[in-house]
């Protein structure tokens, strides 16, 4: 058996310590304490999670992930006009520009506002397989995406001024920091997410409900919870199921916590000419009928359940759940329902936790104040959005001003043009002659002269008569808060006659 050999005395000693030159590491060692610099490390992680990835903005209703997605999907010109590009050139867009993280993470985000069954209100208009409640996506080579319609609410109007834009993560680029959105995202569409020490899950809800909602709070600021639930009375789930009673429902909108009780829609009718039968038409959200027939088959091969004969999965694509569970004669099929709601996720509960990013800090939402912190963004985005438009109109009349006197002598301002040695003395020359200012003689000098040539009095007549009336208009809704608020209203109103839908989700008493 070999030995390990052991080092001889001389050898130990010949063996010093190496260590760092004198003057070789210029720096110094400082004394940390371990407790104070882990609590630091750690509040920063923190901040950065709930910040930067976990929770939603309660203004756009958004996580930077969905936000990025959605503001470079614009800037691709990925409009719901244009044709469809494949997701991983989207995905590879967003990590490349805007979202430093896994291509994972960004693409799941992408597919889940493409799916109708996890959006009230999908945002991405996706072809190809985008995954069900039971099997995943394909991978992000097979599938193409666009945006989608009720996107285009949310992104129009981000190049006029109307939201605040940050560095991107290597401060090479600008990322919007919010959305305008046009309507309450957060209560239509939901969302869910696990920061440090806090947590958010939204419920979706009917859009025409969150609109009249949105509308009558604005008409009325000291409206009761009691009010706005006439028109809200309750979430409105994609998958619909039915909603059993109300007083979740009541804490959820008044405290930000509460939770809801979700039944499948069933219905008892005779399967064949001598069986009854249970056919489930609508499962509560996020349930797939894979896992209830999974489920069930389970309690009835361990007896739990009496009475089931055979269960029958005839759930596509295009019908949607469809899902046969025979009843043995001599069964009751309303005894079977009730052991099925007690034992398998055909009942569910959806626990509302409405954690929302408020000017920046997290807090826990009720609907009022959801509905007042939407409206206090959508009145300053129609605020900013007009100033901008002022402005452009304003500069634009400048110059339809200094074309109007030019065009009176176009021929003399030819001669002048044609007459100067350079440009510097040509500008001179036409700012004496035709009082101009530097604005106005830089743009006629820029044009090209067959389009200066061919301007028309008349036309250009017609569009400052245009310009005066917009800027006019304009003021008067800047002098105003009411009428703001009013062209707030006016413009909900117009995005509940595009995207509204009936209620999918019936609400009963317990």
């Amino acid at each position: 058996m070999a030995t390990a050999k052991t080092p001889s005395k001389s050898a130990a000693k010949s063996k010093k310590p190496v260590g760092p030159k004198a003057g070789e590491y210029p720096g110094k060692i400082v004394d940390v304490d371990v407790s104070s610099e882990m609590s630091e490390s750690f509040l920063e992680y923190a901040y950065s999670v709930i910040y930067s990835r976990a929770l939603p903005d309660a203004r756009d209703g958004l996580k930077p992930v969905h936000r990025r997605i959605l503001h470079q999907m614009s800037e691709m010109g990925l409009r719901p006009e244009r044709g469809h590009v494949k997701s991983a050139r989207v995905v590879g867009e967003v990590m490349g520009k805007l979202h430093p993280h896994g291509d994972s993470a960004i693409y799941d985000a992408l597919v889940r506002m493409a799916q109708s069954f996890s959006m009230r209100l999908p945002l991405i208009d996706g072809h190809g397989n985008f995954g069900s409640l039971d099997s995943g996506p394909a991978a992000m080579r097979y599938t193409e995406s666009r945006l989608g319609t009720a996107a285009m609410a949310m992104v129009a109007e981000t190049d006029e001024d109307t939201v605040d834009f940050g560095p991107n993560y290597d401060g090479q680029l600008q990322e919007p920091l919010v959305l305008p959105a046009a309507y309450p995202n957060l209560l239509v569409n939901g969302g869910s997410g696990i920061a440090v020490g806090m947590a958010t899950n939204m419920a979706p809800h009917n859009l025409g409900e969150v609109i009249a909602a949105t509308k009558y709070l604005i008409e009325n600021p000291k409206a009761t919870l009691k009010q706005l639930m006439k028109f809200v009375p309750g979430p409105d789930f994609p998958t619909g199921g039915e909603i059993v009673g109300i007083e979740g429902i009541q804490d959820a909108y008044e405290t930000g916590k509460g939770s809801v009780k979700v039944r499948a829609s069933v219905e008892i009718s005779k399967v064949t000419t001598r069986k009854m039968g249970i056919t489930i038409k609508e499962l509560p959200f996020n349930i797939g009928p894979e896992k209830v027939v999974e489920r069930i088959a389970d309690l009835a091969k361990a007896k739990k359940i009496q009475g089931i004969s055979d269960i029958i999965d005839l759930t596509d694509g295009q019908t949607g759940t469809n899902v046969v569970i025979e009843i043995k004669n001599g069964f009751e099929p309303e005894k079977v329902l009730e052991q099925l709601f007690k034992l398998t996720p055909m009942e569910d509960a959806f626990a509302i936790n409405a954690v929302a990013l408020v000017n920046g800090r997290p807090q826990t939402l009720g609907l009022k104040k959801l509905l007042e912190v939407f409206i206090e963004h959508r009145i300053e985005v129609v605020r900013r959005r007009s100033e901008f438009r002022k402005a452009k109109a304003t500069s634009r009349l400048t110059l339809v001003d200094g074309l109007l006197k030019a065009i009176i002598d176009i021929d003399k301002v030819i001669k002048i043009i044609r007459g100067s040695d350079d440009a510097a003395a040509a500008k001179e020359k036409l700012i004496k002659d035709f009082k101009l200012n530097d604005e106005q003689v830089t743009y006629i000098l820029d044009m090209p002269l067959r389009r200066l040539t061919k301007m028309s009095k008349i036309e250009l007549e017609t569009e400052g008569k245009e310009l005066k009336k917009t800027i006019a208009e304009l003021t008067a809704l800047l002098k105003s808060e009411e009428t703001i608020k009013a062209q707030v209203s006016l413009e909900l109103t117009e995005v509940g006659k595009a995207f509204a839908t009936p209620r999918k989700s019936r609400i009963t008493a317990a």
